[in-house]
């Protein structure tokens, strides 16, 4: 069973970094295999490990964005700190909803295999999509509201 998990967790790691569903992973790959289900806490806990390595990753831009926050001095990028701040917590408020709206459904549900090879598919083609029509460069002004409009 350890060396399950060990695979399973290596395989999210990969993944999660990639431009297809980590998540989707952590319960397809062992429904191909005929392996039991980690279940939702196994899922939680390498998603926590990811997250630990995207916060070392981002460190200083964070700090920025915290000494930014605190006022804890004028530095260079302290309106840029600000604004990153907010966008992250508005940008975070849907996912806290929906998961506090959705959990029993994200339990149940949305973990069969069928659903999540059929999300993965057709978010796969909508990345796509959005691939071909979407701007390659955005600055932070160019973030907000409108960002979520198609502009040429």
């Amino acid at each position: 069973m350890g060396v399950i998990k060990f695979i399973i967790a290596f395989i999210q790691g990969i993944t999660e970094f990639l431009p297809v569903s980590s998540s989707a992973h952590l319960v397809l790959v062992p429904s191909l295999l005929g392996w039991p289900d980690q279940g939702l806490a196994f899922d939680v806990a390498v998603h926590l490990g990811t997250l630990i390595a995207v916060l070392g990753y981002y460190r200083s831009d964070l700090w920025t964005i915290v000494r930014a926050c605190l006022h804890i001095d004028s530095v260079k990028g302290s309106a840029e700190g600000l604004a990153l701040a907010k966008l992250l917590m508005v940008a975070s408020l849907p996912v806290f909803a929906a998961g506090a709206a959705l959990e029993e459904v994200v339990e149940t549900a949305l973990r069969n295999p069928h659903v999540i090879a059929t999300t993965t598919a057709v978010f796969g083609i909508l990345l796509w999509v959005a691939d071909r029509l979407g701007r390659h460069r955005r600055r932070l002004e160019d973030l907000g509201w409108s960002c979520l409009l198609y502009t040429s």
